[in-house]
């Protein structure tokens, strides 16, 4: 603040100050609004995740569940048969040519049957397409993903018991590595207690 001879704060400076204050309340209801914006394909519930999906300027780390072939029926009715990535807790994914190329770099493998439990990031490009320029569209990062997987330890006995359970019950260590981090120790121990 600057002081006048008297030991006051000017009038230059007040003003200063509150137009200070009234910009950063502005930056701030900016901020509040933009993180509150409704994208208007939401509105539609279209069956796909898409562009809009995503917060803005915000990427979206998803887990490939199934990927196949199936008919999807587009906003105007017509049928098409497409590739469709079924993901983790999200909407599906229509894959194209050049997502797919993406997927097959990440998962290291061309096989869709390889891309089961692998995670993908996907972020929204603007490109030229439609006789247009600026189109929205989804594409996914073509570096693998780094996921930081739970621990799992005995101490954790509920968790520790499905597990053990599940791998009594047919699956693999393998297969339960997709959701959490164990050791080769603790594998071993598993193994054990499920009799395999």
């Amino acid at each position: 603040m600057f002081y006048n001879i008297f030991g006051t704060c000017c009038s230059a400076c007040i003003n200063l100050l509150s137009l200070s204050k009234f910009a950063i309340t502005n930056q701030i209801k900016q901020v509040i609004m933009s993180e509150t914006k409704t994208h208007w394909k939401k509105l539609e519930n279209p069956d796909y995740i898409g562009a809009y999906s995503l917060d803005q300027g915000k990427d979206l780390i998803v887990m490939s569940e199934n990927v196949k072939r199936e008919m999807v029926t587009g906003t105007g009715g017509k049928k098409e048969e497409c590739t469709v990535a079924y993901l983790k807790d999200q909407k599906p994914f229509i894959i194209n040519r050049t997502n797919a190329k993406a997927i097959s770099k990440v998962c290291q493998s061309p096989y869709i049957e390889d891309w089961k439990g692998k995670y993908i990031q996907l972020f929204v490009a603007l490109i030229r397409a439609f006789g247009e320029d600026n189109v929205e569209c989804l594409r996914v990062r073509p570096t693998a993903v780094k996921v930081e997987l739970p621990q799992l330890l005995p101490t954790d006995t509920v968790n520790w018991n499905r597990v053990v359970g599940a791998v009594k019950n047919g699956y693999t260590v393998d297969q339960v590595r997709v959701k959490w981090s164990i050791s080769e120790a603790h594998a071993q121990m598993i193994k054990q207690e499920a009799g395999r």
